[in-house]
C-alpha cells in the first residue's frame, strides 16, 4: 500500500527459509517498490543470486568486492545503506541476529546494517528451541530497543519436523507488517483530504466549450503525495489525460463543469479535514447553451456569460474544522492579489504561482510556489518537480494543523 516508488533493500541470510525470500521480493515488486538484494555467503547455499536478481530486476550484491573484466571494484556499503528507504532482512538467522545486536561486522550485509539510516525490519527464522533460547530473546529485545522492527516468527511445522514458533513469517504477512508500521508513523494517517484538480469546461453548444490550460498535474501530485502521507483522499477532477495508480484510500470523482464540481464538493466537504482547491475552475459560463451546433454564418458572434459558482468562497464561509487551502495564479501584483484572495475566500493558506517565474507554465512538470498563511507567514520555495512541490505544501499543512 505504502511501498510504491520506495527503495527496498532485502537482506538474505543462510536459512532454509530463504526460499520464501524469492516470493517476498516478487511481492515487493508488485507493490511498486524498487528492490535490490544483498546476500550473505551462506545464503547462496539455499537460494541462487540469479533467482533473486531475476525477480528483483537488479543485480544481487554479496560481498564488499566485485570483480569486473578488467578490475576489482567494491560494493560501497554506505551508498547501499543510504540508497534504501527500507532495509528488510528476511530471513534473519540466530547468528545474524546476534551480530546485529552486538555490532559485529564481518560481511557486506552487516556493513549495510550498521550504516543504515532508514527503518530496518528483520524476520527471524530458526528452530523452536533456538528461537526460545534466552540469548536469542535478549538479542531480539536489544534490536527492538534500538528501533529495529522485529517481525514475529510464526508457529508451524519447522525444518526439523518439530512444531512450534520459529518459522519465518509468510511473505504476505511481512508485507502487511511493514505497511502497518509505515501507516502508524505517517503524518496524515486518519486524515481525510478533499482535492479539486484540473480545469472545468462550460458548454457553448454540443461541440464547443469555454475552458483553460490547466493540466491538473499539481492536483494529481498532491493526491499522490497525500496518499504516501497516509491520508484518505477524495479527488474531484475536471477533464484531464492524467492517470493515478489505484489505492484503497483514494476515491476519484470525475466532473466536467463548475456546477458539477460544486455539487461534488458539497457531498464531501463536511467530512473532510483538509480541502485543497487546486482546480482552475471557469469563472464564467454561457448564459444560454445552444441545443444544436452553432453554424458559421456571421462574422461575429455574441455570447452572454454569467458567473459560475465561487466554490472556494462558498465552502470557505461554511468551514468549521476544515483547513482550507486555495491556489492563486497571478501575472501582476502577485503577493498582494494572493493575500486578497485568501482573505476573500476565508482560506487558511494560499499557494501562489506567478507565470513570470521560470519553470511555471501550464502543463509543465515543474512549479515554483510561495505559501502564504492567514497568520501572515510566507515561505518561498525554489523551482521543483510538482511532486516535490506537493511535499512542501503538505509539510506546511501538517505543521500548521499541529499548531492549532
Amino acid at each position: 500500500m505504502f511501498l510504491a516508488g520506495k527503495k527496498v533493500l532485502v537482506g538474505v541470510t543462510g536459512s532454509i527459509a530463504s526460499y520464501k525470500t524469492s516470493y517476498l521480493v516478487r511481492l515487493f515488486v508488485k507493490q511498486g517498490a524498487i528492490v535490490r538484494v544483498v546476500m550473505t555467503e551462506s545464503a547462496e547455499e539455499f537460494i541462487t543470486p540469479l533467482t533473486l536478481a531475476t525477480l528483483s530486476r537488479n543485480p544481487v550484491v554479496k560481498s564488499f568486492k566485485k570483480q569486473t573484466a578488467h578490475q576489482t571494484d567494491w560494493n560501497n556499503h554506505i551508498k547501499l545503506a543510504l540508497w534504501a528507504d527500507y532495509f528488510v532482512v528476511a530471513p534473519v538467522t540466530a547468528n545474524t541476529l546476534s551480530k546485529m545486536a552486538t555490532g559485529g561486522c564481518d560481511n557486506l550485509l552487516m556493513g549495510i546494517y550498521l550504516s543504515a539510516k532508514c527503518p530496518v525490519y528483520v524476520a527471524p527464522a530458526m528452530d523452536l528451541d533456538m528461537y526460545r533460547h534466552t540469548p536469542t530473546k535478549h538479542n531480539i529485545q536489544t534490536l527492538r530497543q534500538s528501533g529495529v522492527y522485529v517481525i514475529p516468527s510464526e508457529e508451524g511445522e519447522l525444518a526439523s519436523s518439530l512444531y512450534g514458533e520459529g518459522r519465518m513469517a509468510e511473505p504476505e504477512n511481512i508485507i502487511s507488517f511493514i505497511n502497518n508500521s509505515i501507516a502508524e508513523t505517517l503524518p496524515l494517517k486518519g486524515k481525510k483530504l478533499l482535492i479539486t484538480s484540473g480545469p472545468t469546461q462550460e458548454a457553448i453548444d454540443p461541440v464547443r466549450y469555454i475552458s483553460n490550460y490547466s493540466s491538473g498535474k499539481m492536483g494529481y501530485a498532491l493526491t499522490q503525495k497525500a496518499l504516501d502521507y497516509g491520508a484518505n483522499v477524495i479527488l474531484i477532477s475536471g477533464p484531464t489525460n492524467l492517470q493515478i495508480r489505484s489505492h484503497p484510500n483514494l476515491s476519484i470523482h470525475d466532473i466536467v463543469s463548475t456546477k458539477a464540481m460544486f455539487h461534488e464538493v458539497e457531498k464531501h466537504f463536511n467530512t473532510c479535514d483538509v480541502a485543497f482547491f487546486t482546480a482552475a475552475v471557469s469563472d464564467y459560463r454561457p448564459l444560454n447553451v445552444a441545443s444544436e451546433k452553432m453554424k458559421k454564418k456571421d462574422k461575429t458572434i455574441n455570447i452572454t456569460l454569467e458567473q459560475t459558482e465561487d466554490i472556494i468562497k462558498h465552502f470557505g464561509a461554511l468551514k468549521n474544522k476544515q483547513f482550507v487551502v486555495g491556489f492563486a495564479l497571478e501575472t501582476e501584483n502577485e503577493i498582494e492579489n494572493a493575500k486578497k484572495k485568501m482573505i476573500d475566500k476565508n482560506a487558511d493558506a494560499i499557494i501562489l504561482n506567478s507565470l513570470r517565474d521560470e519553470g511555471v507554465d501550464f502543463g509543465a512538470n515543474t512549479n515554483k510556489v510561495r505559501i502564504i498563511s492567514k497568520s501572515g507567514e510566507m515561505r518561498e520555495y525554489d523551482t521543483k518537480l510538482k511532486i516535490n512541490v506537493a511535499e512542501d505544501i503538505l509539510d506546511f499543512v501538517v505543521n500548521s494543523i499541529a499548531k492549532e
